[in-house]
């Protein structure tokens, strides 16, 4: 049977059950007025004889009865009371309900009036009539809603007694085998389980609807889980669904973010290790609401297995996350490259663990910007792939400093891609930014100066040199997430700069995979850029991270806007206007290439060589250098 035939079936029955509880209302409320009215006691009580009713009182009520039943139906049904939502019921339902009742009764009067009285020598008492009127709306109210009270009242005791014991209140989202097991773990206090709760069970599945897990109901949809969390005064979620594509957890993690509940999940079916009831805490990244884009393993294999493969900036939150999805495709030697030693250390350290000391890999310690130490690295080892990652990248530090954001993102990058060209690399990949579109901030700028540095020489050189443009990553050090958690772990403010800012964002594996993706295309001297959607309200991430948390924004954790910093823009871009003409999709429709812009190639070197003399000897002059060589460079930013 399928989901609108059970749908059907169900509302059918319900309406059923509803038309048998009015007419027993309906004839309770006349025999309960009768009771009162007339007689007041039963026969056959202590104290006393009783009274017993006339019997021309009970064949009135036998006609009035055949007469109001089909009536009161008639009546209730013109006034959609069997369609009505009842679990959404307002004031105006209750003046309807008033206004129905009323008629069912005038019309009881008049047909008394007209027929019955006629048939049975009985006068009809207004007074009595008017407390069945009354009996009836009330009971017909209990009949629609009443259950929500009397629910509501045994949550509120049942969340009094489990908060006194200490007990989280838990809705769990699956009711499958994970699901399960979550109840079971609650029920059985195992470890990590034994402060919660269980109290509902959401899915999907209609067919599970009305069922119950060791006792505890499962309800339909989860789009009812915002509501369902503030009716059962839920403090944790648990989605336990590890099967689930992207795709319906994100929908999943939209309900989840609108309730004030700290979240956690199983770990998805390709990471489960320890069984399917280990809880990981849902990150900010879960939240991205939309499919993270997949690569072709063949295509990235096929250059990477076998090759010395070298990472600038190795240790950092992208260089990191790229070593480590380069180790997945077995090269002959990978080489981490970076001035920091205790990241590049840890990061060998956590390698060389994973993979028992059988990934052939190296660390060196070095700054890009010594060429010296860059080309030692080239001499040594004559890497076939680079990725180049060392950068500085925090925006308002390098507004301060701008001749050391040249040295290191201008220089840096110009040094190792002049080795990678010297000693004949296969493959340069430049991780460079959104902000190097139409920049507004020296970061951006110089950012934009290595794609024109990449351009120029994947002109006259046979190494294959590419730039891959992405948006800010959830995650990576100095990220406005880890920014956010610090805030939050302190009790707030978060500070966000405008309620109106966006970025787009992608997370760490995301921009990685993009990366590799990037270099596995043919085309030299291109731009790639990754799709990521619509661009997200820093102001909405905040909240949701103050959600996820288990506070309530702007109540439990107060938000500050503290207005755009110098060189930050409101709104990113991706794409120059220059290069919209001809951009093309090369990767299911979420990679995108441009064509580069036309440049002089003598005035760009003449100008490079101005830039480093200015950035050496000449701090001051940095910035106008700068526009010289990147004309949209707009340092005023914003406001």
């Amino acid at each position: 049977m399928n989901k609108k035939k059970l749908l059907a079936r169900e509302r059918t029955n319900k309406t059923l059950l509803y038309i048998v509880l009015d007419i027993l209302f309906i004839n309770f409320s006349l025999i309960f007025a009768i009771c009162l009215w007339y007689g007041g006691t039963i026969p056959g009580l202590p104290g006393g004889a009783g009274v017993v009713i006339a019997p021309q009182v009970w064949n009135w009520y036998i006609l009035a009865a055949l007469c109001i039943s089909p009536i009161c139906i008639i009546i209730y049904y013109l006034f959609r009371f069997y369609s009505n939502i009842w679990k959404y019921a307002t004031i105006e339902d209750v003046y309807k309900i008033i206004i129905a009742d009323t008629f069912v009764f005038v019309l009881l009067y008049v047909i008394d009036y007209s027929f019955i009285s006629e048939a049975v020598p009985f006068v009809l008492s207004k007074r009595m009539l008017m407390v069945a009127w009354i009996t009836d709306i009330i009971l017909f109210m209990f009949s629609r809603s009443g259950y929500r009270v009397i629910k509501k009242f045994l949550i509120n005791i049942e969340h009094i007694i489990t908060r006194k014991a200490g007990f989280k209140r838990v809705l769990v989202v699956g009711a499958g085998f994970a699901g399960y097991n979550v109840i079971r773990s609650i029920a059985t206090a195992e470890k990590g389980y034994e402060d919660r709760t269980a109290v509902l069970i959401v899915d999907d599945d209609i067919k599970k609807n009305d069922t119950n897990i060791m006792g505890v109901r499962v309800t339909h949809n989860c789009a009812n889980i915002p509501r369902l969390a503030s009716e059962y005064e839920i403090e944790e979620i648990i989605v336990a669904i590890p099967s689930a594509t992207n795709a319906q957890l994100n929908q999943i993690m939209k309900y989840c973010a609108k309730t004030n509940c700290v979240l956690k999940m199983i770990p998805p079916l390709s990471d489960i290790s320890q069984g399917f009831h280990v809880l990981r805490d849902v990150d900010i990244t879960d939240l991205l609401f939309r499919e993270e884009v997949e690569i072709d393993t063949k295509s990235i294999s096929s250059y990477i297995s076998g090759k010395t493969v070298l990472v600038t900036g190795g240790g950092g939150s992208i260089g990191s996350e790229l070593c480590r999805q380069i180790a997945k495709f077995s090269p002959g030697l990978l080489i981490i490259f970076d001035v920091y030693e205790n990241n590049a250390y840890e990061l060998y350290t956590e390698l060389n663990d994973k993979y028992e000391g059988k990934l052939n890999m190296t660390v060196r310690i070095g700054s890009v910007r010594d060429v010296s130490s860059i080309e030692r690295v080239f001499e040594d080892y004559r890497p076939q792939v680079v990725f180049h990652a060392a950068a500085h990248k925090h925006v308002p530090l390098m507004e301060q400093v701008p001749a050391e954001a040249v040295k290191n993102n201008v220089f840096g990058t110009l040094n190792t891609v002049k080795c990678a060209d010297k000693y004949r690399s296969e493959i340069f990949v430049l991780l460079s930014t959104d902000k190097a579109v139409n920049p507004t901030n020296v970061m951006g700028a110089t950012k934009r100066i290595t794609e024109l540095i990449v351009q120029s020489y994947a002109k006259k050189s046979n190494t294959k040199f590419v730039a891959v443009r992405f948006g800010n990553v959830l995650g990576s050090n100095g990220s406005v997430i880890p920014l956010f958690k610090k805030q939050i772990k302190t009790g707030g403010p978060v500070t966000v700069t405008d309620p109106e800012i966006t970025r787009y964002f992608m997370t760490i594996p995301e921009a990685s995979r993009l990366v590799l993706q990037a270099a596995a295309f043919g085309a030299s001297g291109k731009i790639f850029v990754l799709d990521m959607g619509d661009p997200v309200k820093i102001d909405d991430l905040a909240r949701n991270l103050i959600r996820l948390s288990g506070f309530t924004p702007d109540k439990d954790i107060k938000i500050v806007y503290t207005g755009l910093r110098p060189g930050e823009k409101r709104f990113e871009e991706l794409i120059m206007e220059e290069e919209k003409n001809d951009m093309q999709i090369l990767f299911h429709d979420k990679i995108f290439v441009t064509k580069p812009v036309d440049i002089d190639e003598e005035d760009f070197e003449r100008k490079l060589q101005d830039l480093y003399y200015v950035s050496q000897n000449e701090p001051e002059n940095t910035v106008d250098m700068i526009k010289k060589i990147v004309p949209n460079f707009s340092p005023e930013g914003e406001k």
